[in-house]
């Protein structure tokens, strides 16, 4: 990447309200056309290779042997893919499957320190194996495994030979991973693959690095999940299904203490007169402001970290706030900070029966690499 967070000129700008600007945006944006031609060769040759079968001819990608759902973005940075892969991952376990998830685990600096495929627990350290996997692991029901390795495949087999109970494959992230073979259920295969975009959508509809796409919106998926409040997106990329969900902020704690949680609309009667500030170290941090902002906060001070980045002690004690607000994701990189003004705001996605049910209807399917 050649940017630590998203510059304004990926999206789109209005020339009748900024017209200097936009103007800007868009000349730097042609300027970056010739990396982004390169970078879209790229992810065509390689394509190729993956849709002809070639590599696992030569025996370097192999199919999983459970159902995969793969849960990512065609847009670099977060979209809201964990919360998702969370709810699915509750949503199947209740209805009787036995889900495990794999994840990258991603760093702030994009590297990953693990040498091996690694399970992760409710107290591992997201320094290790990445802030996502931890809070997966507080959020969704301790029967279901967790492996993070930037090498997905690798995981899939360790995750299934320690738990062979397990029969169906979350992946968080992982569209563009070619080491993740799938038949996709489009194709009237047994595997997902579920885009998910929030209020940006694709901005400029460029590839990176002209443009915030990691690749072209026309490559055809199995459905759109559409995350987020009060959205007017047009649905821009060639899937068959579509669906809408609304996050919900109901309830907040204290750090360290999340068992006296407080719901909502009570806590914010104690917030009259009180300074009050917010922290994310997500991919969208203004969506999580924006998202407080309509609850009723008036966020007199706000902080955007690059996604994953970790909150110091100095990020804390810089702010004059009497209340601090965070998300769940960037809780688990707190252990060490003790600050009585810090709040954690959990986000729940509720799922429709409708989603639900496709989903099952899908996995249930015969395996199409058995001959």
């Amino acid at each position: 990447m050649l940017f630590k967070s998203a510059p304004r000129f990926w999206e789109k700008s209005s020339f009748a309200k900024e017209p200097i600007r936009a103007l800007i945006d868009r000349l730097i944006s042609v300027i970056l056309l010739p990396l982004a031609w390169l970078f879209g060769l790229m992810i065509w040759l390689k394509q190729i290779l993956i849709d002809t079968g070639i590599t696992q001819a030569l025996g370097m990608h192999r199919a999983a042997l459970v159902p995969l759902i793969i849960v990512g973005n065609i847009r670099v940075g977060g979209t809201g893919k964990t919360p998702l892969v969370i709810a699915l991952a509750n949503a199947l376990f209740e209805e009787g499957y036995k889900p495990g998830i794999i994840s990258r685990g991603y760093q702030p600096n994009g590297q990953s320190s693990l040498e091996a495929p690694q399970e992760v627990t409710q107290t591992s350290n997201p320094n290790t194996v990445g802030d996502e996997p931890v809070l997966m692991a507080q959020r969704i029901h301790q029967q279901i495994p967790i492996w993070v390795f930037p090498k997905r495949a690798q995981s899939i087999n360790a995750l299934l030979k320690a738990h062979p109970e397990v029969n169906i494959i979350i992946s968080d992230d992982g569209l563009q991973h070619a080491g993740l073979v799938r038949w996709p259920a489009r194709d009237g295969g047994r595997d997902l693959e579920l885009v998910v975009e929030d209020e940006r959508g694709n901005g400029n509809g460029r590839l990176l690095p002209a443009g915030p796409l990691r690749e072209s919106s026309r490559r055809e998926r199995d459905a759109t999940i559409s995350i987020g409040t009060h959205m007017q997106i047009a649905n821009a990329l060639a899937t068959e299904k579509s669906f809408q969900l609304t996050p919900e902020i109901d309830s907040v704690y204290p750090l360290h203490r999340p068992n006296e949680s407080q719901s909502f609309p009570e806590f914010l009667t104690n917030l009259v007169g009180l300074k009050l500030a917010a922290i994310a170290a997500i991919g969208n941090p203004n969506k999580f402001f924006e998202a407080l902002s309509r609850l009723g906060m008036h966020l007199e001070h706000t902080l955007s970290l690059p996604d994953h980045a970790p909150i110091k002690n100095t990020d804390i004690a810089n702010i004059e706030a009497d209340c601090i607000f965070i998300t769940e994701k960037d809780a688990v990189k707190c252990a060490t900070i003790e600050d009585q003004r810090i709040w954690v705001v959990p986000m729940h996605l509720p799922l429709p029966n409708e989603l639900i049910r496709w989903v099952q209807e899908v996995i249930q399917r015969p395996n199409p690499y058995q001959r």
